[in-house]
C-alpha cells in the first residue's frame, strides 16, 4: 500500500478534526460526512481545488470550535416559483458537475425578491 501525500494526510486530519468538533452539535457530523463524500470524486491532480476546499474546511473548523456554533446545517438554493409550477426547473448544479464553490458550508441562502 502506498503512502499518503502530505496534502492527503492534511485532508484526512481535517476530516477527523471536523468530526470531533461537530460532536454534540445537531447536523454537524452528517454535514461533514456528506461534504467530504461529495468531494471525494475530485481527481488527485486538481490540487488547486483541493487546496481551496481544504482552506474552506479549516475556516469551518474554526467556526465550529469558536463556541458560537450550536448546530450545522446546509443552505440550499431556492427555486424560482414560476419554474416549480411549470416543472421545467433544472437542478442548481447542472453543468460541469462540479457545483459552485459557494454551495454547501458558509454560503448565504438566496432570498426571494420582492421584500418578503
Amino acid at each position: 500500500m502506498s503512502r499518503h501525500s502530505r496534502l492527503q494526510r492534511q485532508v484526512l486530519s481535517l476530516y477527523r478534526e471536523l468530526l470531533r468538533a461537530g460532536r454534540g452539535k445537531p447536523g454537524a457530523e452528517a454535514r461533514v460526512r456528506a461534504e467530504f463524500r461529495q468531494q471525494a470524486s475530485l481527481p488527485r491532480t486538481d490540487v488547486l481545488r483541493i487546496e481551496y476546499l481544504y482552506r474552506r474546511g479549516r475556516r469551518q473548523l474554526q467556526l465550529l470550535r469558536s463556541g458560537h456554533a450550536t448546530a450545522m446545517g446546509a443552505f440550499v438554493r431556492l427555486r424560482d416559483p414560476a419554474e416549480e409550477h411549470r416543472g421545467t426547473g433544472t437542478p442548481p448544479d447542472a453543468g460541469d458537475g462540479r457545483g459552485s464553490p459557494f454551495d454547501g458550508w458558509g454560503a448565504a441562502p438566496e432570498t426571494p425578491r420582492g421584500g418578503r
